[in-house]
């Protein structure tokens, strides 16, 4: 099939979806194609699996959740190797090693093989970027402007947990332990999630398809056209323009060309720049300045009597959830680095007696951004995908070990304040990659010298029609996750191509 549109999308996650989304609230005769490589999981394309009614799925895609340490996400066996074909490959989460890329470096490095990408599968936690992980070239105003937009499509909500009375004790003992390196507004609170609670009561989390409705029933929008199973395996471009891509369905490998006026490339800080390189369009710093936060995870059993609550009155995790309150210590730059995400869970017997209250205490540790942490592509061989095979390079500095030392001390004494704090048995340092908070690999930056991909809006160096949007587009080191960040990108991206349209823009 060969077709005529406005805007090509490449990839049919929450960033690609939100393009979508201010794209047609701009303007509804926009003709929109969004072309997403994985399969659908379930009966909706772009749900969360969170909120799949199929129990079967529930179990198979969120039973790895309930541990309450984020060594991987929801998915299928991240150890598993997909063999020589992604044909009959199940959807979910692979290491980048499962789908043949040399990931050493990073070896809990992993992408979504699904429609949706990560917005099916993520935490949806969104604190909001602060300080230093505001890139400084940005006028203010419009970046509190885009990031007001972000939240509303993710429809953020800031305390989607309600505070107990051993919550309210435990952020209490830590606050104390940071009351004299907190910025202001910058104390323990609840952590913001991309979830809203239904008629029911049960909190329900934004995916693709809340953000761009269509996703889930493309018949509703006619001027939107959904290709999912469908790989964009090359750009194709002529004289700084892009006049289409060719497509492959993954399954029968059936080749396809769409033409559109402009392209939207969002398809995660791994994949985006791989199809750059793959389509011949190769800027000096195309998957370099990987960054991704250090993860010190750590957990505490709190002490009911030397905090003072009661444990027998406490109540459990609600169904479908693995916490009962989520909070964060924001970071506040220099004077306190880090970011600690607070989980907190009620253990309890057969009968229903209260045995005991955890608290998680997991650390996110800002690692600097350096050019020679980069994903390397091949001009010779290729992954299972088909695509220019990757290498990945990444270390931590010596200024990020001396962080990652640092914020041990700050768990143990967290730890501490709280109950009896063992980090040889609850603390652990998890291997590069496991956050998947991937960016910098098609950074923006203020000006085209080679150390960026593309512009504050998202249009690639040297090309007029084409655009990159999503974390890989972030510049800065982020300590906090990195969703919120990766949003705003969408949301400049989507009012660049209405100007590149000719179209007026409204909400972007």
């Amino acid at each position: 099939m060969t077709g005529e549109f406005d805007v090509l999308i490449v990839g049919g996650g929450l960033m690609g979806a939100a393009v979508a989304r201010d794209l047609r609230d701009a303007d509804p005769n926009v003709r929109i194609v969004m072309a997403d490589g994985g399969p659908v999981i379930g009966p909706t394309p772009g749900q969360h699996l969170h909120d799949v009614a199929d129990p079967a799925i529930w179990e198979r895609y969120n039973q790895r959740v309930a541990s309450g340490i984020q060594g991987f996400y929801t998915g299928v066996a991240p150890t598993s190797d997909v063999g020589s074909t992604l044909d009959g490959v199940e959807p979910g989460m692979y290491h980048l090693t499962s789908l043949g890329e040399d990931a050493a470096a990073m070896p809990a490095a992993s992408v979504a093989w699904n429609a949706g990408g990560m917005g099916v599968h993520w935490t949806a936690a969104t604190p909001t970027p602060w300080g230093a992980e505001v890139p400084s070239f940005l006028d203010d105003d419009e970046w509190l402007r885009d990031l007001e937009r972000a939240g509303e499509l993710l429809r953020i909500n800031r305390n989607p947990y309600p505070p107990t009375e051993a919550g309210r004790v435990v952020t209490a003992s830590i606050e104390k332990l940071f009351a004299d390196v907190d910025a202001p507004g910058r104390n323990v609170q609840p952590m913001p999630m991309a979830a809203r609670r239904d008629a029911a009561g049960v909190l329900r989390r934004t995916g693709p398809n809340v953000i761009f409705p269509p996703i889930a029933d493309a018949t509703s929008d006619p001027h939107f056209t959904l290709l999912t199973g469908t790989r964009v395996t090359r750009l194709i471009h002529e004289g700084g323009e892009v006049r289409g891509a060719r497509l492959e369905d993954v399954r029968s490998g059936e080749a396809q060309v769409v033409r559109a006026t402009t392209t939207v490339v969002c398809a995660d800080a791994i994949r985006s720049p791989q199809l750059l390189f793959a389509s011949g369009i190769r800027p000096p710093a195309l998957g370099r300045y990987l960054n991704e936060h250090a993860f010190l995870t750590g957990r505490v059993l709190a002490d009911p009597q030397r905090l003072g609550f009661d444990l027998a009155a406490l109540p459990t995790q609600a169904d479908g959830e693995t916490v009962v309150e989520h909070y964060w210590q924001p970071h506040s730059g220099a004077a306190q680095p880090f970011q600690v995400q607070i989980g907190t869970q009620t253990f309890t017997s057969e009968d229903g007696t209260r045995l005991a209250y955890q608290v998680g205490t997991s650390m996110y540790i800002p690692t600097e951004v350096q050019a020679d942490n980069r994903l390397e592509f091949s001009d010779e061989a290729t992954d299972v995908t088909g695509m220019p095979r990757i290498t990945v390079h990444f270390a931590w500095s010596d200024r990020d070990r001396e962080l990652i030392e640092q914020a041990r001390h700050v768990q143990q004494a967290i730890g501490d304040a709280l109950g009896s704090f063992d980090p040889d048995t609850e603390s652990a340092l998890l291997d590069p990659g496991c956050s998947l908070h991937f960016t910098g690999t098609v950074r923006m930056g203020p000006a085209d010298d080679g150390t960026n991909v593309c512009d504050p809006h998202g249009k690639v160096r040297g090309f007029d029609n084409l655009f990159v949007a999503g974390n890989g587009v972030v510049p800065t080191a982020l300590v906090c996750n990195s969703t919120l960040a990766g949003m705003t990108t969408a949301v400049r991206a989507a009012r660049a191509v209405l100007a590149a349209l000719g179209r007026p823009a409204k909400n972007v």
